[in-house]
């Protein structure tokens, strides 16, 4: 991860958020592969406000009514050199992204994908996740595996959407 020219004074909250099902998947052809209405409440809730980190195929999977997601500093990690519009920063690296996200704001968030999401994963302080109680979900796409050596969870109730789809939210908080 790139240095930059971070202030010493000037620190960073990082947290992840993702939802996964019970063998970690995250995505499916780029693609969230269940909907649950509640989730995308908490997302948005979570993170309005605050800066978003995410890869360029993150970016690309955001439906274009939402891109780049409103009230929110979008950073996207990629190797290209094209502008992605208003409100959107593109970052070399992580690294880079982290510098962006330090200069706005005190906390910022991961939305993903997976390869962000290993990558930011030393840094972070907090992980949202809601576990989406399914094995089948045909995901291609995995979230980083949670040490609990390092990470400590409190889970919620689980809840049921309404087309039977049982999940709960896990907040996960640095050791």
């Amino acid at each position: 991860m790139s240095s930059g020219n971070q202030s010493p004074s000037r620190s960073l909250s990082l947290a992840l958020i993702w939802a996964a099902d019970r063998t970690g998947g995250i995505g499916r052809d780029n693609a969230i592969p269940w909907r649950i209405p509640d989730d995308q409440k908490r997302f948005r809730e979570i993170t309005l406000g605050h800066p978003v980190i995410m890869g360029r195929r993150t970016w690309e999977s955001l439906p274009a009514s939402v891109r780049p997601l409103p009230k929110r500093h979008n950073i996207v990690v990629t190797s290209g050199t094209a502008a992605l519009g208003d409100g959107v920063s593109t970052a070399r690296d992580l690294g880079a992204a982290l510098d962006i996200a330090r200069d706005e704001d005190e906390e910022a968030f991961v939305i993903g994908g997976a390869g962000v999401y290993a990558e930011a994963m030393p840094y972070a302080q907090l992980l949202y996740v809601t576990e989406v109680d399914a094995t089948d979900s045909g995901c291609d796409t995995f979230a980083p595996t949670i040490d609990p050596d390092i990470w400590v969870g409190l889970s919620g109730q689980w809840q049921t959407t309404d087309e039977g789809l049982r999940y709960r939210w896990v907040d996960y908080r640095r050791r």
